[in-house]
């Protein structure tokens, strides 16, 4: 399951509030790290929602380069497996 870039950027800014207002030195260090890794996150989920998007209008202009599953079976069957390769 992959993590939506809402979610990160929420969780991103739960840990910088975290970060500045922690009296601890130790506790502002580990806040601010998990800032940062969840940026790192939401940057990696805003490109996959970015790639979700774009997935469907990019399908239509590739080339289908797979054989029907009737045709790959059969040309597995066959004696002759360049038979569709004939030049008419």
């Amino acid at each position: 399951m992959h993590l939506s870039s809402h979610l990160c950027r929420t969780q991103q800014r739960y840990q910088r509030d975290r970060a500045d207002n922690a009296n601890l030195l130790n506790a502002r260090l580990i806040a601010d790290a998990a800032s940062l890794a969840w940026e790192r996150e939401a940057l990696a989920a805003e490109g996959r929602e970015e790639r979700q998007k774009l997935a469907p209008t990019l399908v239509k202009f590739m080339p289908s380069y797979a054989p029907e599953p009737d045709q790959a079976l059969d040309r597995w069957c066959s004696e002759n497996p360049d038979r569709e390769f004939v030049n008419d």
